[in-house]
C-alpha cells in the first residue's frame, strides 16, 4: 500500500506541475457545505465499511479552483462515531462488551484532481475527482456504562498514566485525507458533489482500544472504580480478573471515514463573457 500511494503522491505532484501554467483565466473560487455520516474499522468494527452506527456528520470548506482540472480546499469536517461489541458476530467480541463513541474535529487542507475540465457556471459541467492531503483532527472517545456515556482518555483504561505504563495518548493528531467522489452542475453558480474519503491514523486508541487488560485493582487505586468499569465490561472474565488478557490488537491501527454529499457555491465574481463557457 505504501507503494502505491507513493505513486499516487507522485502522479499528483507531476500533473499539479504541468497544470500551473493555466492558472490565471481559469481561476474560481466556491463555498461547499456537507452532510453525510462517518464510520471507523478498528477493534470493535474490523473489517466491515459503513458498519458502525450511522450518525450525522457535517462540514464546511472553500475550494480555490487553480483551473480546470486542480483544486485546493480547505475545510473543517465534524464527525460522530459510535460502536458496541454487543452487535458483533463475533462471541469473542460479545463476551468481550466493549463500547465507544467518538465525536470529533478534523481541519484540513487537500488537493484535488479533477478527471475532466470542471468548472461551475461552465459547460464543463460533471468529472469525478480524487483527492489527497493533510490534516489534524481532535478526538474525545467516550465510553457507555450503564446508560451514561464517560470520557475514556482520562480513565487511562489500559493503565495509562500509571507507573510503568505509557503515558496518557493524545487526543490531537495528524491524518492524511485520501479518497474519490464525483462533481456536477446544478444550476448557475450552484453545484453538487459526493465524496467517499479516507483517513489512517497514527493511533491505536480512536476507539480507546489497543493493548491488553490492566489489574483492576491497580486501575481502580489510581483512577477510581469507574475507570475499571469502563475498561472492563466483559459478561465472562477469561480468568480471575482478566488482567493482562487481550483487549485489542495494537499492530492494526484505527482508520476513520466519511462519506458526504455538498452543496457548492461558487463565491467568486460571476463570469459574463463568452470565455465562461469555455
Amino acid at each position: 500500500m505504501n507503494n502505491r500511494l507513493l505513486l499516487f503522491v507522485l502522479f499528483l505532484i507531476g500533473n499539479f506541475s504541468a497544470a500551473a501554467q493555466g492558472l490565471s483565466k481559469e481561476k474560481s473560487k466556491e463555498l461547499s457545505i456537507s452532510a453525510g455520516t462517518a464510520y471507523y474499522i478498528g477493534e470493535i468494527n474490523p473489517a466491515k465499511h459503513f458498519g458502525t452506527k450511522e450518525k450525522l456528520a457535517l462540514g464546511i470548506a472553500i475550494r480555490n479552483n487553480l483551473n480546470k482540472r486542480w483544486s485546493i480546499r480547505t475545510g473543517l469536517n465534524y464527525g460522530n462515531v459510535e460502536a458496541f461489541d454487543s452487535d458483533s458476530k463475533d462471541a469473542w467480541q460479545q463476551n468481550r462488551n466493549l463500547n465507544f463513541r467518538n465525536r470529533f474535529f478534523e481541519g484540513s487542507i487537500i488537493a484535488e484532481l479533477n478527471f475532466f475540465n470542471y468548472q461551475l457556471n461552465s459547460k464543463h459541467n460533471i468529472s469525478p475527482y480524487l483527492f489527497l492531503g493533510a490534516a489534524v483532527f481532535r478526538m474525545n472517545p467516550e465510553g457507555n456504562y450503564n446508560g451514561y456515556w464517560h470520557p475514556l482518555q482520562p480513565a487511562g483504561t489500559e493503565g495509562q498514566g500509571m507507573a510503568g505504563k505509557d503515558a496518557l495518548y493524545k487526543t490531537t493528531g495528524f491524518t492524511m485525507p485520501m479518497g474519490a467522489g464525483l462533481k456536477c452542475n446544478i444550476k448557475g453558480l450552484l453545484g453538487f458533489s459526493l465524496e467517499w474519503g479516507m483517513r489512517k491514523l497514527y493511533t491505536d486508541y480512536f476507539d480507546d482500544i489497543s493493548g491488553t487488560y490492566v489489574n483492576p485493582t491497580m486501575l481502580a487505586a489510581a483512577r477510581g472504580q469507574l475507570a475499571t468499569n469502563l475498561a472492563d465490561q466483559s459478561l465472562l472474565p477469561e480468568n480471575a480478573n482478566n488482567a493482562s488478557m487481550q483487549r485489542g490488537d495494537p499492530g492494526r491501527k484505527d482508520l476513520y471515514f466519511f462519506c458526504m454529499a455538498s452543496l457548492n457555491f461558487r463565491i467568486d465574481k460571476k463570469g459574463n463573457s463568452c470565455a465562461t463557457w469555455q
